[in-house]
């Protein structure tokens, strides 16, 4: 049975389907970019996006912000760069800086696009809690040193008691 009406495979697809392209680097997951655009910066952003698409003359700046939500999403994933981040100031504020740097090139590129200014803002607004949370984990951090200390006093003090009621294992 031979069928005429089959579209031809596509290049470097051996099953013939679409092959799914990532724009976000660094994203080794199984969440598509759409979903990494949606959870830094929102829905209605995605949507941006795609009208933007059309309008793409080099894609240098589609290029920055993924860039800049990359950098963020492989942290985000990965508690060994978050501690990296946390112990080393001056790497976490490069990176920091880097995410701003890119955001700003793209404002400049901008030619007053109203939909691309919106997305700028929106990154602006999603790099500064990335940035927020980095404080805010090493509080909290502080606080489970601190319990956790706590712990130890309060088990040493029953093992104390303990002994001297001769009930020590």
């Amino acid at each position: 049975m031979a069928c005429y009406n089959l579209p031809p495979i596509q290049r470097g697809s051996p099953s013939g389907f679409p092959m799914r392209i990532r724009e976000i680097p660094y994203n080794y997951t199984s969440f598509s970019d759409r979903e990494i655009v949606i959870r830094f910066l929102g829905e209605e952003m995605w949507d941006v996006l795609n009208r933007l698409r059309g309008t793409r003359r080099t894609g240098r700046s589609a290029r920055m912000l993924f860039e800049v939500l990359g950098d963020m999403w492989v942290i985000v994933r990965n508690p060994y760069i978050q501690d990296d981040l946390l112990e080393n100031r001056d790497r976490r504020e490069l990176l920091i800086g880097a995410l701003h740097h890119r955001l700003a090139q793209i404002e400049a590129r901008a030619d007053n696009n109203p939909l691309t200014l919106q997305l700028v803002v929106r990154a602006r607004a999603a790099v500064a809690q990335f940035e927020a949370g980095f404080p805010r984990q090493e509080q909290q951090r502080k606080l489970e040193e601190e319990r956790e200390e706590q712990r130890q006093l309060e088990l040493e003090k029953q093992r104390e008691r303990d002994r001297d009621l001769g009930w020590e294992l």
